[in-house]
């Protein structure tokens, strides 16, 4: 198999962003990505597998997601590293569907909503792929991010498959769809996402389709004064749109012509 984009390191330093809080980031993201090389080649293919309670509610048809980390965020100073991971089983399905889903980045928007409302297809070249979404980060406050992604597809076998994905950019929206609209400049907005990091791992057995996803995100800490306000919410939005994502993704596979 192919190594996991080793490159996201080299393109994980972009302007706006204290340097240690990012070769922090880098240096976690480096670890975790030996780790799901090991994982992918290993028996023990699927996190759910791992736990017999876990594998129990996933193969129940819930959606499960928890903390990588029993500490939950970890706090790399004026940052924070958010690492959560889920599964849900699609009964019925094929995965050439799921595959298919995750590769039509043009109707994501309408099943990723109200996160995700915009999306679209950049350029595609062989497994590589390059897309657009328009992010909404809405929990007392409403953030707009306009954000591009790298993906890559390695299929294992024909039963398995996983995909990868990471932010090449982001930038917070001010006055989104207004004619004032305009993007902030790298450290002038709230810092509601600075980076992020996606794997995804199918497989297809059961009579369905395993689908498995690790999101790990970069925040500023304290923000504009709005601590108080904003850490509660960046500290809650990673896990709920996780959520989110896994259901909304095997909805999204149902849909797919078998």
């Amino acid at each position: 198999m192919p190594k996991l984009l080793l490159l996201w390191v080299t393109l994980a330093c972009a302007a706006g962003f204290a340097e240690d809080p990012a070769n922090k980031y880098q240096a976690y993201i480096r670890e975790t990505e030996v780790r799901i090389q090991q994982e992918v080649q290993s028996p023990t293919y699927l996190w759910a597998e791992r736990s017999p309670a876990r594998w129990e509610r996933v193969r129940a048809g819930e959606a499960v997601v928890e903390s990588w980390n029993a500490q939950g965020d970890i706090d790399i100073g004026d940052a924070l590293i958010h690492d959560w991971i889920g599964a849900c089983f699609i009964s019925g399905v094929k995965l050439s569907q799921a595959a298919a889903f995750l590769q039509d980045y043009a109707i994501h928007k309408d099943f990723y909503r109200p996160e995700v409302i915009d999306s679209r297809l950049l350029s595609h070249n062989g497994n590589g792929y390059r897309l657009y979404y328009r992010l909404v980060k809405k929990k007392i406050l409403t953030v707009t991010l306009n954000t591009e992604h790298a993906a890559t597809f390695y299929p294992i076998s024909d039963t398995r498959m996983v995909t990868s994905s990471y932010t090449t950019r982001i930038a917070e929206v001010k006055d989104a769809g207004k004619p004032t609209e305009r993007e902030l400049a790298p450290g002038k907005d709230h810092g509601f996402l600075w980076r992020l990091n996606t794997y995804w791992r199918l497989e297809e057995k059961d009579g369905g389709v395993y689908i498995e996803c690790q999101t790990i995100s970069l925040t500023r800490t304290v923000m504009l004064g709005l601590g108080w306000l904003i850490n509660p919410i960046i500290r809650s939005l990673p896990r709920e749109s996780l959520a989110h994502m896994l259901t909304a993704t095997a909805e999204g596979v149902r849909s797919r012509p078998r």
